[in-house]
């Protein structure tokens, strides 16, 4: 469904996407992992044709996003990080306006906007006041809006930042219907349980390039440990632990008041005993995958 090579997009001097290839394919949820500054939002602004490539080529539902960049745009729904709702307009009415200026006619609007209200849970609300709403719900109406011309493909740049846990689950959920009902989706997410819970593949990226690509399981077994060791600390000893696990050959990571510990071999760290030290264990997961190959984690001292 997406088809991008060797894609190129500079701004002035700076170099924000630099040669990224990657495909996602019909019906599949694909997820950008990366710090600020990776490069995640200059890609999604060149697959909504919001933005021109300064080479390489990149196909959104058979369409040459260079030179069809409308047809694009009339296929694609786009949810962006700041949710750009009316507030001066009820919540229907945001939809039917998005709709009717989208190409909907009036008649059309209203039916379609009562479809995606019911979709998404917001029937009850659908007069009420945009400044009325949760955060949550205000993400649900945003990306409800994006639907309005039932999009092949949407994308989604960080879609619950901000959010509450249960917000953010009821978000999930959604975005969870909607894969199963076929719609291809790419996604940017600074949450590693919202990648591992939704992303059936993820692309790492850092300072515009894609350092590794894989289903979650995949990379979990590339670049984390089976399990990493959790060291709490009674006392204030980090100095002395820090330099023992130097000596024996472990990475490690500072996380709050604790250190991570992986083993190098990608099995259990055999953490020596250390006095005024609590061990605890747990399964390597995507933040230890995006930590390591972002070059930002597990590294030594």
């Amino acid at each position: 469904m997406i088809r991008g090579r060797d894609i190129v997009k500079r701004f002035g001097p700076t170099t924000a996407v630099d040669g990224v290839t990657f495909d996602v394919m019909k019906g599949e949820t694909y997820g950008l992992l990366g710090p600020n500054g990776a490069g995640k939002t200059t890609l999604m602004r060149l697959l909504s044709a919001l933005s021109p490539l300064s080479s390489g080529g990149l196909v959104v539902a058979g369409l040459d996003v260079t030179r069809q960049g409308r047809a694009v745009r009339e296929r694609l729904g786009v949810v962006t990080q700041q949710d750009g709702l009316d507030t001066d307009l009820t919540v229907r009415q945001n939809l039917e306006t998005h709709g009717y200026f989208s190409g909907l006619s009036r008649r059309e609007s209203r039916r379609r906007a009562a479809e995606v209200l019911a979709f998404f849970g917001l029937s009850d609300r659908a007069h009420d006041d945009i400044d009325h709403l949760s955060g949550g719900m205000k993400r649900r109406l945003a990306i409800a809006r994006a639907f309005m011309m039932a999009p092949d493909v949407i994308i989604l740049d960080e879609p619950t930042t901000g959010l509450d846990p249960q917000g953010r689950n009821l978000v999930w959920d959604k975005l969870a219907a909607l894969k199963a009902s076929g719609v291809t989706i790419l996604m940017s997410t600074h949450y590693m349980e919202e990648a591992a819970a939704l992303c059936d593949r993820i692309a790492i990226m850092h300072q515009g390039r894609i350092l590794d690509e894989g289903t979650p399981d995949e990379l979990i077994e590339r670049h984390a440990s089976v399990e990493v060791a959790q060291l709490r600390m009674v006392t204030d000893v980090k100095a002395e632990v820090q330099a023992a696990l130097v000596a024996a050959g472990y990475a490690w990571r500072e996380v709050g008041t604790m250190i991570h510990v992986a083993a190098r071999d990608g099995q259990r760290p055999q953490v020596p005993p250390l006095e005024g030290v609590r061990v605890t264990y747990r399964p390597g997961n995507l933040e230890d995958v995006f930590l390591a190959v972002a070059g930002k984690g597990l590294g030594e001292e």
